[in-house]
């Protein structure tokens, strides 16, 4: 689980990254802007979403267990 979560964390980045790039580079010397920094922006919502559909699946599951403060303190 945990080698996943970091891979999700990697590609959240990654197409951040992404579209940081094309925001820069896209418009420039009087050529249309594209759609993909829209699309980059897209992948990373859905990566996020399915990295937390993933962790709570694997709390629901028992692969990952809360812990912190005992209830009542």
């Amino acid at each position: 689980m945990k080698y996943l979560v970091m891979l999700a964390f990697a590609a959240i980045l990654g197409s951040l990254g992404a579209a940081l790039y094309f925001m820069m580079k896209d418009g420039r010397d009087g050529k249309a802007k594209s759609s993909s920094m829209a699309r980059a922006l897209a992948f990373r919502v859905g990566f996020s979403v399915l990295l937390f559909v993933c962790v709570l699946l694997a709390w629901k599951f028992g692969y990952l267990k809360p812990t912190g403060l005992p209830v009542g303190r």
